[in-house]
C-alpha cells in the first residue's frame, strides 16, 4: 500500500507518518508539505523512520501539477493540510480560503481521474460553529468563523468525489497532546505551556465555554482504523469528551498547584461547542474515557525542564 499525506510534517501528520510506517502494508508513505510552519522535527533522528519507506515532496497543497503528478502512484491519501487556528478564532480569511477550501479543490481536482482506495480528510467541528446542546453528524453545519467556512468548503470538494471514491470526513474535536512537531496556540497545549513555564495562564471569558477535545494519540490511531477496516464511506464527529476550559484549568492545578490564572472579560459568556458520541467510531474502539489528570501528567513529563 503506498499512502499520501498531505500536511505530513506538521503536528498531527507527524505523529501518523510515524505510526503508519511500523505497519507491514505499508509500502511507502509520501509526505507532501510547503513546511510552511517551519517546523522540521519529522527529519531528526530522534525517533528514525525506515529509511525504504519514507518520500518527501516539498510542495504546496496549491500546485496543481505536483498534485496531479503525486496522486497517480498511491493507494490512500490523507488529507491534513490546512491553515489552523483555534476553534473560535476569526483572522485573515483570505489565507483560509486558500489553503482549506482551495488547496482542497485542487486536490479533488487531482483526484477526479485516479482509482485510489480511500481519501481520509481531516476536517473540524469548527463547522458546527456554537451550540448549547450537543451536536451530531446530522445537525446542519452554520460556521461561525472563516476557519470553520473554510473546513466546511473544503468539504465539499471531497464529497464532489464521494459517488466514484471511498471518501471520508473526519470533523475532528481540539486536538491536544505531545507530538514531536508541537502546536502551542490549540488552547490545552498553550495552556500546558504558560502552567510549566510561567506558572501562569490566561483565560478569555468566565470559563464555562465547553468544546470537544481529543489527544492526539487517540486521533492517530482513529485514522489508522478507518484506513483498515471497512467502513461506509461519510462524515463523521471524531472527539475524546466535551470539557470546559475551567474544567481543563482544574485539571492543570493538580499538576501545577502554585498555578496562578487571571480571566479577562470575566463577565462575558463566551461560546461554546458540545458534541454527542458517534456510534460508528466508538466501535472502532480507539477513544477511550481518558482520564485527563493523567494525560496532562504524562505531557508535563515531556518537557525538557523545570523552570
Amino acid at each position: 500500500m503506498k499512502i499520501l499525506i498531505t500536511g505530513g510534517a506538521g503536528y498531527i501528520g507527524t505523529e501518523l507518518t510515524y505510526h503508519l510506517s511500523q505497519l507491514n502494508g505499508v509500502e511507502q508513505i509520501v509526505i507532501y508539505d510547503n513546511l510552511s510552519r517551519k517546523n522540521y522535527n519529522l527529519f531528526l533522528m530522534e525517533r528514525h523512520l525506515p529509511d525504504r519507506k519514507i518520500r518527501f515532496e516539498a510542495a504546496d497543497i496549491l500546485d496543481s501539477y505536483k498534485l496531479e503528478k503525486i496522486v497517480k502512484e498511491v493507494d490512500v491519501v490523507f488529507h491534513l493540510a490546512a491553515k489552523v487556528t483555534t476553534p473560535f478564532a476569526n483572522e485573515d480569511p483570505h489565507i483560509f480560503e486558500q489553503v482549506n477550501h482551495w488547496g482542497t479543490a485542487e486536490l479533488s481536482y487531482a483526484l477526479e481521474n485516479t482509482e485510489i482506495d480511500k481519501l481520509i480528510y481531516l476536517s473540524s467541528m469548527s463547522v458546527y460553529g456554537s451550540s448549547e446542546t450537543p451536536v451530531t453528524v446530522e445537525t446542519n453545519p452554520r460556521p461561525n468563523t472563516y476557519y470553520g467556512i473554510s473546513k466546511l468548503n473544503g468539504e465539499k470538494m471531497i464529497e464532489r468525489l464521494s459517488e466514484k471514491n471511498r471518501t471520508f470526513i473526519l470533523r475532528c474535536g481540539n486536538v491536544y497532546g505531545y507530538s514531536r512537531s508541537m502546536r502551542f496556540d490549540a488552547v490545552i497545549n498553550k495552556f500546558m505551556f504558560g502552567a510549566h513555564f510561567q506558572n501562569f495562564i490566561q483565560i478569555e471569558g468566565n470559563g464555562e465555554q465547553q468544546r470537544p477535545f481529543i489527544h492526539i494519540d487517540s486521533l492517530v490511531q482513529a485514522l489508522i482504523k478507518v484506513l483498515q477496516i471497512d467502513m461506509a464511506s461519510g462524515i463523521y464527529n471524531l472527539f475524546d469528551e466535551n470539557r470546559s476550559v475551567n474544567q481543563i484549568v482544574g485539571s492543570l492545578k493538580q499538576i501545577y498547584p502554585k498555578l496562578e490564572s487571571l480571566h479577562t472579560l470575566k463577565d462575558i459568556e463566551l461560546r461554546s461547542l458540545m458534541a454527542a458520541k458517534d456510534p460508528t467510531i466508538e466501535k472502532l474502539d480507539v477513544i477511550e474515557s481518558p482520564d485527563l489528570n493523567s494525560k496532562l501528567k504524562d505531557f508535563s513529563q515531556k518537557f525538557s525542564f523545570l523552570p
